[in-house]
């Protein structure tokens, strides 16, 4: 079937979110199959590793490194685990009946390069969220973010660096990415492994529609389970720093194993709150996505 074939067929699978399949186990690997990131493209023989990538950009910040990155990611120049989606499993009731909502998540934040050379790499609000629309994915909300590290087969602890405007550097981000690394190797993770804990998430909000021009930003757990960063929009919408990550959520869920469109789980008054927590319902999530960059 065609990409946008794809597409289109689990889009007509839902025109409500009601009378679902029976239960099943969603939360299943074959649930998050390879078709969901066909619009990603293959990575080209002879592109750069991360670091290369990285030194390339080692003068430029905000948007101008934005570019380079995103034009990188664009061009399929990540590593091929990136591809490999990793499903999260959430539940409610609805009229005395279980639900159970699959979604699927990129297993590591966003990275650059391939997997023998791969920089995890930090973006503005604006360049996130065009990637992930035109790639086909989400940003996650708040609860979303609390869910897949409560669910992460690899939870490292935070590793904070010294604050201060060297924060926003791009030998800031590639230090914090050898600081990652070195605490995946240590207790030998795998790729593909759903990991967490590690940076705060660039998250999708309804206080996006209040406040424009600004990056929501919000977790990096704690071994407790307690996020360092509340949900904050304090930053203008080109920042970014070396504690910030791009996890990237499929269009695509599944409510009982069958195929749905997120967007309109997240404003079905009966399920939104499944996903979207103390957001409630969300109106037209992917207009809200677009508005942060066009």
């Amino acid at each position: 079937m065609s990409r946008l074939g794809l597409v289109g067929a689990f889009a007509l699978a839902i025109t409500c979110c009601t009378g679902f399949a029976s239960p099943t186990h969603a939360a299943n690997q074959w649930a998050c199959i390879d078709q969901l990131t066909k619009l990603v493209p293959d990575r080209r023989r002879g592109a750069p590793g991360g670091s290369a990538v990285m030194r390339n950009v080692m003068a430029l910040g905000g948007p101008a490194r934005d570019a380079v990155l995103v034009r990188e990611i664009m061009a399929g120049n990540m590593p091929a685990f990136m591809r490999e989606l990793v499903p999260v499993s959430l539940s409610g009731r609805i009229n005395g009946r279980e639900v159970e909502i699959t979604i699927c998540v990129t297993p590591d934040y966003l990275a650059v390069g391939d997997e023998t050379d791969f920089v995890r790499v930090p973006l503005g609000m604006s360049a996130a969220a065009r990637l992930a629309d035109e790639l086909g994915f989400m940003l996650p909300t708040a609860h979303m973010v609390d869910l897949i590290y409560e669910q992460a087969e690899m939870r490292l602890p935070p590793e904070p660096m010294e604050p201060g405007a060297a924060m926003t550097t791009t030998r800031y981000f590639m230090q914090h990415n050898v600081t990652v690394t070195r605490q995946a190797d240590h207790i030998g993770v795998y790729p593909a492994a759903l990991v967490a804990g590690t940076k705060k998430d660039l998250v999708i909000s309804e206080r996006l529609r209040r406040q424009p021009n600004r990056v929501a930003i919000y977790g990096w757990h704690r071994n407790d389970g307690d996020p360092i960063q509340p949900l904050s929009l304090v930053h203008e919408a080109e920042y970014a720093d070396y504690s910030h990550g791009v996890r990237l959520v499929s269009r695509i869920a599944f409510i009982n194993g069958r195929p749905v469109s997120l967007a309109a789980v997240m404003q079905d008054p009966d399920i939104a709150g499944i996903v979207t927590g103390e957001e409630g319902q969300m109106y037209d999530v992917r207009s809200l996505l677009a508005s942060l960059y066009q």
